[in-house]
């Protein structure tokens, strides 16, 4: 398991060109879906060149602590922003409406990007426990 503190900053290359397409600024998550969608991109390379950029998860191959490496940076690049809601810091509610703190660090599988445990002020709850992610919380299922 990865925790999303240790990718932000990570550059980003690509497989065959060893091209440095960027940095993580963020992991947009599919919350209902357990599952990370879309690395966002900053920096003066590569997609990023010219601001923020987004790849698809799909676009990994492999997460490491000291980079990301991704297929060729001929792939796409999402040109549209992916709807995405900062997990870190967020407000933790269940779905019954009890508080359970504030996130603290979501740990997933670099290999397939499923979020394992998001560690929270108040424990921990398993991913696959995610319902939605917003503007106002995080929504998990209660136990």
């Amino acid at each position: 398991m990865m925790l999303f503190s240790g990718t932000k900053g990570l550059p980003v290359v690509t497989a065959d060109e060893a091209a440095e397409l960027g940095t993580v600024e963020a992991l947009a998550v599919e919350a209902p879906l357990g599952l990370i969608g879309h690395l966002r991109l900053s920096g003066s390379g590569g997609p990023a060149r010219k601001g923020r950029a987004w790849l698809p998860w799909s676009l990994v191959r492999a997460v490491g602590p000291d980079a990301v490496i991704v297929r060729s940076a001929a792939e796409p690049v999402v040109a549209r922003e992916p709807d995405h809601h900062e997990i870190l810091g967020r407000r933790v509610l269940t779905d019954r409406g009890d508080e359970h703190g504030t996130v603290k660090d979501v740990a997933f599988d670099p290999a397939t990007g499923r979020i394992g445990t998001v560690h929270t002020t108040q424990g921990n709850v398993s991913g696959h426990r995610l319902l939605g992610l917003g503007d106002y919380a995080l929504v998990v299922r209660a136990e």
